[in-house]
C-alpha cells in the first residue's frame, strides 16, 4: 500500500496515474477533496481508499503496518500568501506529525520541499545539507519549506529512507485548478488561444533583457520517474534537487508554446506586478550532481519536448493525465 497526500492536486494526481501505470493499485489518496475542479484530476485513477487530510494521522496510527511508503506531496503552495499561520499548520506542523509517525513505524517518507528555499540564489542552488541554515527564502511559502528541511536534518529519529525533494519549476497536466499558481506554459497556452499573443514580464534589472529571465523548468513526468526511482532504489536519505540542471528563458518557453500550437510567435511585455516584483527570481538552475551520483541515469525532457507533449497531448483538449 502506498499513500499519496495532496492526491487531488497537480503532482499528487499525476503520481497516482504513474503508479497505476506501473501496476500499483493499492493506493490511499489523502486530500481535503472539497473542490470539484481538483477532484477531476482523480478521474480514471485506481485506488483503495480516500481519506480527508485531517483524518489521516489517526488512520496512519492505526493502519501503519499496511503502508509501504508515503509520498507527502500535499502542501499550501501559494507563493503570494502572507498568512504564516496557514503555512505553520499545513506545511510545518502537519508534515512533522507525518514524519514522526513514519520514524516511529519505520515507513519510508518522500516529501515535497521546494526550490523556493533558495530565495534569490545568493547561496547557489546546491542541495548540500550544510547550506540549509544559511538560505534566505523570499516568501512565507519558501520559509515554511526551509524550516521543515532544517527541522528534518536535526532529527535523531528518522524514517528508514527519507527524501526531501526541492522541486524547481514543475509544469504538466492536471494543473487546470491552480489559477495564478499554474505554470507559465499553462498560462501561455491559454493566452495564445484567447488572444493570439503572449505577454511576458518585463525585466526590471539592467543585466537581463526582457524575456531573458531564466528558470529551471522540469516536466512533471520526469518528476514522477525520479520519485518512483527513489522509492524503488532507496539511495542515501536526504535533500535532493529536482530540476533538469539546465536553465531556460521565458522567451524560449513562449516561443516553443507557440510552436506546439502551430502558430508564429507574437510576444510583448508587461511590468512585473508590484506585489511580487521585489521577490521575483531572475535565475534558477538546479545542481543535479547529488541525484546523479546517487545513481539516477535517465535523461530529462528538453523544454522543447516537454512543452510539445504537454500542449499537444493535454492542453489542446484540456485532458487529464
Amino acid at each position: 500500500m502506498i499513500v499519496i497526500t495532496g492526491a487531488a492536486g497537480f503532482i499528487g494526481s499525476c503520481l497516482a496515474r504513474h503508479l497505476n501505470d506501473l501496476g500499483y493499485e493499492d493506493l490511499v489518496l489523502v486530500d481535503d477533496f472539497s473542490r470539484a475542479d481538483k477532484n477531476r484530476n482523480l478521474e480514471g485513477k485506481v485506488f483503495s481508499e480516500k481519506i480527508h487530510r485531517n483524518d489521516f494521522p489517526a488512520w496512519l496510527w492505526e493502519k501503519y503496518y499496511f503502508v509501504d511508503a508515503i509520498f507527502h506531496i500535499g502542501a499550501r503552495t501559494d507563493t503570494t500568501e502572507q498568512d504564516w499561520e496557514i503555512f505553520l499548520e499545513l506545511n510545518l506542523d502537519y508534515t512533522k506529525t507525518l514524519w514522526t509517525l513514519c520514524a516511529q513505524h519505520q515507513i519510508p517518507f518522500i516529501y515535497a520541499s521546494s526550490a523556493a528555499t533558495y530565495g534569490l540564489g545568493g547561496q547557489g542552488y546546491d542541495d548540500r545539507h550544510d547550506v540549509v541554515n544559511s538560505l534566505k527564502p523570499l516568501n512565507p511559502y519558501g520559509d515554511s519549506k526551509n524550516e521543515f528541511d532544517k527541522w528534518a536534518l536535526r532529527q535523531d529519529a528518522q524514517p528508514p529512507h527519507w527524501y526531501g525533494l526541492k522541486f524547481f519549476n514543475v509544469y504538466g497536466p492536471n494543473e487546470y485548478h491552480k489559477g495564478r499558481m499554474a505554470s507559465v506554459i499553462f498560462h501561455t497556452s491559454r493566452q495564445i488561444k484567447s488572444t493570439g499573443q503572449m505577454k511576458l514580464f518585463r525585466s526590471h534589472r539592467a543585466d537581463y533583457e526582457d524575456g531573458q529571465q531564466q528558470r529551471d523548468f522540469i516536466y512533471v513526468k520526469d518528476v514522477l520517474k525520479v520519485m518512483y526511482w527513489l522509492y524503488h532504489h532507496k539511495p542515501e536519505s536526504g535533500l535532493y534537487n529536482l530540476g533538469t540542471g539546465q536553465a531556460r528563458s521565458f522567451r524560449d518557453l513562449a516561443v516553443n508554446t507557440f510552436k506546439a500550437l502551430g502558430q508564429e510567435p507574437k510576444i510583448s511585455f508587461i511590468d512585473t506586478p508590484e506585489d511580487i516584483r521585489d521577490t521575483y527570481q531572475y535565475f534558477t538552475e538546479a545542481n543535479m550532481a547529488k541525484l546523479r551520483q546517487a545513481g539516477y541515469k535517465d535523461d530529462f525532457h528538453t523544454l522543447e519536448a516537454g512543452i510539445e507533449d504537454y500542449v499537444r497531448q493535454y492542453l489542446s483538449e484540456e485532458k487529464i493525465y
